[in-house]
């Protein structure tokens, strides 16, 4: 697991460690009794892992952080939410392949 680069973002954090930060963020959305987001997760640890050091990439549980899911939209799940520079510049919702994650993250490097 690529847990080292994996941040738990929480609504206490989500200021100082994704708003705040000047780079490309990639936040997974996310519940444990969510099938897809049980198939997502494991994508997104790779592609932390893979990007170490070009993006920050975190996890919001939805249920434990219900504010924020709300402040961003977030309406179906998992939803991976990209952040440039403190502002949302894009999503995907739902299951996506590792291939697809990557393309967006180089698309918005």
């Amino acid at each position: 697991m690529a847990a080292e680069n994996l941040l738990t973002a929480t609504e206490e954090n989500f200021d100082s460690e994704i708003i705040k930060y000047e780079g490309l963020v990639l936040v997974d959305f996310w519940a444990p009794w969510c099938a897809p987001c049980r198939v997502v997760g494991p994508v997104v640890e790779e592609i932390a892992g893979d990007n170490a050091g070009k993006i920050k990439v975190a996890k919001v549980n939805v249920d434990e952080n219900q504010p924020l899911a709300q402040q961003y939209g977030i309406r179906g799940i998992p939803s991976l939410l990209f952040f440039k520079n403190g502002e949302p510049v894009d999503m995907i919702v739902g299951a996506a392949a590792k291939e697809s994650i990557q393309e967006k993250i180089d698309g918005l490097l």
